[in-house]
């Protein structure tokens, strides 16, 4: 492999920021979801982070109507010992 300027296989160690902006989505609307069960931790756990904080709107793509029914359900399985209040890393 030939160390010249025109090598087009440069690697960086960051990735290079490139705005191509995803479109966000309530995957609720998509799917046709109606109710959100607190009883299943694992398809709770794409809401929180790593230290078990619920992830806001403006990053899950949620909308307001679904976003509340996901934070009751989040509570309501952190009551009943179901997903943690806090964690060092959940995921």
């Amino acid at each position: 492999m030939a160390q010249g300027r025109g090598n087009s296989d440069i690697k960086y160690l960051t990735p290079i920021a490139v705005d191509t902006k995803k479109k966000k989505y309530c995957r609720f609307k998509k799917s046709g979801i109606k109710y959100i069960d607190y009883k299943d931790a694992n398809f709770l756990l794409k809401f929180v982070n790593e230290q078990g904080k619920i992830l806001p709107r403006r990053i899950t793509g949620t909308s307001t109507k679904y976003q509340k029914k996901v934070s009751q359900a989040v509570k309501r399985a952190r009551h009943l010992a179901l997903m943690p209040y806090v964690a060092d890393l959940l995921k």
